[in-house]
């Protein structure tokens, strides 16, 4: 059980690393945060390209942390948001302070 709880502990460390080691991931998760959106409004408010938000949402996505919350076929108009995993380890950043 003890083992097991630093495993996660490690994983979850693992996982903080590869967020705030790209502005861009960062700057998404901290979007979605606040509710879910489409990446052209994650863009708008955060100034940074749409390529790069694109790129973002799919690492995050693949490792369950933000998840589409439309059709996977829907092309316009992909709604996404932040997973439980997702927000938990965003409260660790904060905490942290590791946002910036």
């Amino acid at each position: 059980m003890e083992n097991e709880r630093n495993e996660d502990a490690t994983d979850d460390w693992d996982q903080i690393g590869f967020i705030i080691s790209s502005k861009y991931r960062t700057a998404v998760l901290g979007e979605l945060v606040d509710g879910p959106s489409i990446p052209s409004s994650i863009a708008s408010r955060t100034g940074l390209p749409i390529t790069h938000i694109s790129r973002a949402l799919r690492s995050l996505r693949e490792r369950s942390l933000v998840e589409l919350l439309v059709s996977k076929e829907k092309r316009k108009g992909r709604i996404y948001g932040v997973t439980e995993k997702g927000k938990r380890l965003w409260n660790r950043i904060e905490v942290e302070g590791l946002a910036d």
